[in-house]
Order: structure tokens, then sequence, then C-alpha cells
């Protein structure tokens, strides 16, 4: 059985009700009750009866109103009485993400990714270097050029050569293809915390932030429990957890499959669970064993780590969990797969996500 917690209400100062504010709570229910807006407004009314979160002049009426005036949500059948989130709610909610996760970190020009490699890029590094056939124009470092011209040929006979031409260097920027595997297993919502909520909190924020910071990245998304699919970004916030053993195997062949779809080089795999695969499928049948580390379950797991090493496809897990067993297993899978394990408190997931992502250098090929 899931437990939410829900914390006393700090009403703002002016103690009035306040669109935005409202908005931001129903949004965080939308994500708890799976993009149900008639169960998130059920919660919000009797969140109202016990903080008085609207009064006479702004009441929950009004604010239902003004979320179908402002584009939130519409009626999924025309006078239904029943309603359904649009695409701006959606967008709103991964913005919300992005924001209580990396609202810290300024805005930067979109980009790419850095690499150590000089070479033709959009960033300028503190170097200077000789003109060369196909460099930018605009490039050009102009003061030093023409500083070169005239100790070259004389202010008399003044004249720009080619030899006399200095750019600024560049550093050569890469594209990432990123593969995003979230678990769903029963685990992450098991003994009453809830785990799935931060996970698919951080997916939503990775997305925006890919979105925004890295548009010619892409992102491709899956979850997995007993077997494996894919969703879009726009199934993020309503992610539901499911009567499921963790199939990490499933997971792993459909993210590879993914990424072999991408004419990109440069990939890699992100990886949020809670703990040690349980399952595989033989055949048409499904092989389960939740206790301690299965001999036949991790086998398949760590031999498909090593294949992904093997296509140099680093995989970052990011474990939600702290017994010693599932340490012992991630250690084993990292070791395979020469990448990278994160053990981590839920609210400090976003922020190794982020740094694992943005410090990921690509290879020019």
């Amino acid at each position: 059985m899931r437990g939410w917690l829900i914390s006393d209400h700090v009403p703002d100062s002016n103690g009035k009700a306040n669109f935005e504010n409202l908005l931001k709570i129903f949004q965080e229910l939308m994500s708890q009750t799976g993009g149900s807006v008639e169960e998130s407004l059920a919660w919000l009314t009797q969140l109202d009866a016990m903080y008085h979160l609207t009064d006479d002049d702004y009441t929950m009426s009004d604010f239902i109103e003004e979320m179908i005036d402002k584009g939130y949500i519409k009626e999924t059948a025309w006078g239904s009485g029943q309603f359904r989130p649009t695409s701006k709610m959606n967008i709103n909610i991964r913005k919300q993400a992005f924001e209580d996760i990396f609202g810290k970190i300024n805005r930067t020009r979109s980009g790419r990714h850095n690499t150590k490699i000089s070479g033709k890029g959009d960033d300028y590094s503190s170097d200077l270097k000789n003109y060369e056939f196909g460099d930018r124009i605009e490039n050009i470092a102009l003061s030093e050029s023409l500083k070169n011209a005239y100790i070259n040929h004389g202010i008399d006979d003044f004249m720009m050569t080619q030899q006399d031409l200095e750019i600024h260097d560049t550093f050569y920027q890469s594209n990432m293809s990123t593969v995003l595997m979230i678990d769903i297993s029963h685990s992450m919502i098991l003994y009453g915390e809830d785990r799935i909520t931060p996970a698919k909190k951080v997916a939503m924020a990775l997305s925006e932030y890919i979105r925004t910071r890295f548009p010619k990245d892409s992102l491709d998304i899956l979850v997995f429990g007993d077997d494996a699919w894919p969703i879009s970004i726009e199934d993020l916030p309503y992610l539901q957890v499911g009567p499921y053993h963790t199939n990490t195997v499933a997971g792993l062949e459909l993210a590879l499959s993914m990424l072999q779809k991408r004419r990109n080089p440069n990939k890699q795999v992100l990886l949020i669970t809670d703990g040690k695969p349980t399952c595989i499928k033989k055949g048409k049948k499904y092989y389960k064993n939740p206790f301690g580390l299965d001999r036949t379950i991790m086998n398949r797991t760590l031999n498909l780590a090593t294949r992904f090493k093997k296509l140099n496809i680093p995989i970052t897990t990011f474990m939600i969990a702290s017994d010693p067993y599932l340490r012992e297993y991630v250690e084993m899978f990292t070791e395979a797969n020469q990448g990278k394990a994160f053990y981590s408190d839920l609210d400090q997931l976003g922020e190794f996500i982020l740094r694992d992502y943005s410090s990921r250098k690509g290879k020019r090929y």
C-alpha cells in the first residue's frame, strides 16, 4: 500500500488564494494519481477543507474554471463533465520538475557537450592559432591579425595575407544519444516508501534539461518490470508502479535496440533503480527469484553489461537503496560495464544525474 506524506500547509504572506500556488499543488497530485484529473481535484478539495486554500473571493470552482480557460485541462467530450490534462499541463509539469531539481543552475546558451578536442565548434577556447583553409571567418581574431599585418608589412605598404591571420580556437562539440531506464517494479513503493515519484521527477527534469540545453541530443525513455517497453516524455508525469519483478535484462536489451537505431556514435544509458534484477525471460516463460543474488539471473545481466562495454556504451547506475547485498550487485554490474554507479538519497538523485550528464565527454570520429 502506498503512503503519501502531506506536510502542513504554509499559506502565502497575503493569506489569499493564488492560482499559481494551487496549480503547483494540483500538478503534484496529478503526478501521484497517474494523471487522473478527477482524483486530483478530489484530493485538492480535501486539502482545501483542511487548510483553507481558497476563500469566498476565489473558490475551487474558480480555480477549475481558470485551468480550463488557460488550457491546462479540457473535457474528454463536450458536456461530459470529465477532464483530461492537455499538452500544456504536461509541459508545465516537466518545467516545474526542472526548476525543483535544477533550479539553481544559471541558464546558458543552447549547445552541445564540450570535449577536450580542439576543432570546429561553437565555444571559444583561450588559445589562438594560425588560420587554415576551412576555418570559419567569423572566428578570426581581428586585433591580433591586424597587429601581425602591421609587423609583417609596415604601415606604408599595409596589406593582410593569410599568413597574418589568427583565429580563436574552439572546442569540438559532440552530440549524445541517451536512453533513460526507469525501474517500475513493486519495490519502488514497497514498505510505504515512495521511490517512484522522485525517480520520475528526475526523469522529467532530465528530459527538460536535454531539450533546453542540448537540443541536438536524443533521449529515449523506457520502463522495465517483468518486461520492458518504451514510453514518451508525455507519459512521465503519470508513470505508475506495477506488481512487477525487476527484469533488468529486458530493459537493457530494449535500450540496446534503441541505441542501435541512432547514428550518433556517442551513446550512454542512465539507469534508475532501487534493487537487483529478480526476473528474466526464458522463451515464453518467466524465471523469477526475488531472494538473494540468483546466479542464473545475474549471469544474464552481467553478460549484457559486458556487451555494452564492448560497444563502448557506458551505463551509469543510480541506486536509490542502500542494502549491502544491493551494493554488491551494483559493484559487479559496474565493473562488468566499466561504467559509473551512484548510491544516493532520493533528494540527491537529480544532482548526480546532472553532474554525470554534463561531464560526459564525447569522442571525435
